[in-house]
């Protein structure tokens, strides 16, 4: 039985699986609380999985860059009232470097991942053949690459620019979308798509997230049959699949 959370910008879902990656608790999810020092964050984490079944180990998502389970960085974690919102100084010092596997394997007494979230949720829907991209469209932007079903070293590129003074991440993220409308958000997801063909000349991109759902059809049609939408639930059902992938 895995426990597995996804951690996000705006909420925060769990649930245990059993081996075949069916949910066997009804998924929890709670808004995630701010400001988030990294106690505050295991202890949310600690509450969720009281609400459910004794696991035998646990898989958790989370934002940001992630080394061995060692968070280097994370965007959202580290501001006052959550995402777009002022850095607090003192909490980008007490998650960098923060292992949060080690202290979520002894707040749960049992073996524990800690990864990227878009990781997890690649782990949840590659096929592992080819190259494989898992974008993650949420409060931001996420990534994954898979090479043959093999997990990819992490870069978090969403931090780099786009335009008009935007990263990546705050180009296609939820401020933006709620800006400007479904439609033309779709579009910028297709030409943030487009401009990532040639730099990974991937086999296969999968399209996850809570905004996933909210692309428009046409501009999908118009990415091409190698680019797909999968369900948000990947995040959570990962979390069973995370444990067999090389590179994790």
């Amino acid at each position: 039985m895995t426990l597995a959370i996804d951690c996000g910008g705006g909420g925060i879902k769990a649930s245990v699986l059993d081996e075949a990656g069916t949910m066997r608790s009804h998924p929890i999810r709670v808004p995630t609380p701010y400001p988030m020092g990294p106690d505050r964050f295991v202890g949310t984490l600690a509450e969720l999985a009281a609400r459910l079944p004794q696991p035998d180990r646990a898989t958790v998502g989370m934002p940001g860059m992630i080394r061995h389970g060692v968070v280097v960085a994370t965007p959202h974690y580290v501001t006052r009232n959550g995402p777009r919102s002022k850095v607090d100084p003192g909490l980008v010092e007490a998650w960098q470097n923060y292992d949060a596997r080690s202290a979520l394997g002894k707040e749960f007494g049992v073996p524990t991942l800690v990864l990227n979230d878009a990781e997890v949720h690649g782990a949840g829907v590659v096929a592992g053949t080819g190259l494989e991209l898992v974008l993650t469209l949420g409060t931001g932007l996420g990534s994954a690459v898979f090479d043959g079903g093999r997990l990819a070293p992490h870069l978090e590129w969403s931090q780099a620019p786009a335009r008009w003074g935007l990263t990546y991440d705050s180009y296609i993220g939820e401020p933006e979308r709620r800006r400007l409308g479904d439609a033309f958000w779709s579009r910028r997801v297709r030409t943030v798509v487009e401009a990532l063909r040639p730099v990974f000349c991937w086999d296969r991109v999968y399209l996850g997230g809570g905004n996933s759902r909210r692309i428009r059809p046409e501009q999908l049609a118009r990415m091409g049959d190698d680019v797909v939408v999968v369900p948000n639930t990947a995040g959570i059902v990962g979390g069973v699949r995370a444990w067999s992938l090389e590179g994790t």
